[in-house]
């Protein structure tokens, strides 16, 4: 006799809640083969309930280590499939914006662009500065002018963040500059003698830090705008800054220059150092990006060619782990997934890396500016596609087709 139809199949007899609970054993490839049986297993098997629990294991998933789902709306079995690519390096690239070198008669100078990716647009500052572009649907272009232009510096932009639909940024001119995307609104202030080489913003104050050895605290309250609350002295050029998620302290990296870890958190009611992490900084080791994944956990990286790894709740002496750059190159740029995936920019020849924080080798290489050779000033990844910001122009690599 013919075997029984799927429909008829003593699997489907079973409640949903058991269906569930025996399809939750099975990995990417027996869902998928399952899948393939008909069309109500199919429908069946593709429920995100599903491939989270495979998903939070895999790199760029759009999960963080607490479970947190950050890309809410794109089916999580995509992104499964969409993380292999990223694994295995398999991605098309592509040079989507390219700038010309900066004159200043008789020098040409270059470019240190920044950017940030919020939603369907990206930010990104040129010169005096900072345009947001909308993404095109479903592939990796940008629309050929920008949706917006802030301005209001009278030097380059150094570095700015974006935050609640906020864009602060701190410029070569030692000025600060606020504004609001969705309004006329803005805020100008001076805030060091030098350069503002990095800021950030949370809970209505901003943090800043410049070249002439200081970091400080600025308050944006009613009648407070621009307010200095505190300056400290780091004794050493600021490359970097970034705000505790939980608004109590902030953590500064600094050149290294002296016999100073270059790493340090301050308290942000007062002003006062908290807690340096690290013993075994060598001389010009700067921090040139520190990156918070949760009010514990900080990634770092710099001059010295390592990316480490700090969880403040065991100790501050040392870092957890670390990642050695393979070609001794100086890392201006780190960002992670919040779960596994960390990517780093080097100072030669634009080489993005993709790491697992499982492994101790680099997982993938990318060289975006071979021959010639330009840092990877700034990326930003979701979870399909990465983008890296270079001397002369912005990259894209695509991940959703290898």
């Amino acid at each position: 006799s013919p075997p029984p139809s799927s429909s008829s199949s003593p699997l489907w007899a079973l409640p949903e809640e058991l269906l569930l609970l025996i399809c939750s054993y099975l990995d990417a490839q027996a869902l998928g083969r399952l899948g393939q049986v008909c069309r109500r297993l199919r429908s069946f098997t593709g429920r995100d309930v599903l491939w989270r629990r495979i998903a939070r294991g895999c790199l760029n998933s759009g999960f963080t280590q607490l479970g947190t789902d950050l890309a809410v709306g794109i089916p999580v079995k995509e992104r499964v499939k969409v993380s292999r690519n990223w694994r295995h390096g398999r991605c098309q690239r592509e040079i989507l914006l390219k700038w010309k070198h900066k004159q200043v008669a008789p020098f040409f100078f270059t470019l240190m662009p920044w950017m940030e990716l919020d939603g369907e647009y990206l930010y990104l500052s040129q010169a005096e500065n900072i345009e947001a572009y909308r993404l095109c649907a479903d592939t990796a272009s940008l629309q050929r002018h920008p949706q917006a232009i802030f301005s209001g510096h009278q030097e380059d932009v150094c570095r700015f963040v974006l935050v609640n639909s906020h864009v602060v940024s701190g410029g070569g001119d030692g000025n600060i500059v606020l504004h609001k995307i969705h309004g006329s609104y803005s805020v100008k202030f001076p805030a060091h003698e030098q350069e503002v080489n990095c800021v950030d913003f949370q809970g209505g104050l901003i943090v800043s830090g410049s070249r002439d050895r200081t970091a400080k605290v600025w308050s944006l309250s009613t009648g407070r705008v621009g307010q200095c609350l505190h300056t400290v002295q780091t004794e050493d050029r600021v490359w970097s800054i970034a705000i505790s998620p939980l608004l109590s302290s902030f953590v500064t990296g600094t050149a290294c220059c002296g016999h100073t870890s270059p790493l340090r958190i301050w308290d942000f009611e007062s002003g006062q150092l908290l807690t340096c992490l690290g013993t075994d900084f060598h001389r010009g080791a700067g921090v040139l990006d520190v990156f918070y994944e949760t009010p514990s956990l900080l990634l770092s990286c710099g001059y010295d060619t390592y990316i480490r790894y700090w969880d403040i709740r065991t100790s501050t002496r040392k870092c957890v782990q670390e990642w050695e750059e393979p070609h001794d190159s100086a890392l201006y740029c780190i960002r992670s997934d919040g779960n596994y995936m960390i990517a780093s920019g080097s100072s030669y020849y634009g080489v993005v890396r993709l790491w697992d924080k499982r492994q101790t080798r680099c997982l993938q290489s990318f060289h975006l500016s071979s021959p010639t050779s330009s840092p990877v000033y700034c990326l930003r990844f979701s979870t399909t596609h990465l983008y890296a910001a270079l001397a002369s122009a912005l990259h894209v690599l695509d991940f959703t087709t290898p």
